[in-house]
């Protein structure tokens, strides 16, 4: 089981990226040498917003309540779903 955040942003996000973009990073790479956070990245189609995969609920709870993008509002709605990923990379073959 995996946990994704979907950031929507701000109607004025772009007027803020810039001076929060070094503090989100930092933030995820952080979360990313613990092993907590496993992707992120934005939608090629910026519009669409951006996505974070993590291993645990903890985690991106922690990450969305603790993130510059977040506190400064340049994400303007976010959700996390949970994941239940089906095609695993090194699993076990279930056939």
């Amino acid at each position: 089981m995996k946990y994704v955040t979907f950031y929507e942003w701000a109607d004025d996000a772009m007027d803020k990226f810039g001076e929060h973009m070094p503090g989100h990073q930092a933030r995820w790479a952080g979360f990313r040498e613990t092993g907590d956070l496993l992707m992120i990245g934005p939608f090629t189609d910026m519009a669409e917003g951006a996505i974070a995969v993590f291993a645990t609920r903890e985690a991106a709870d922690e990450f969305v309540r603790t993130d510059p993008f977040v506190l400064h509002g340049v994400v303007g709605k976010w959700r996390i779903l949970e994941w239940m990923e089906a095609l695993v990379p090194d699993a076990p073959d279930p056939a």
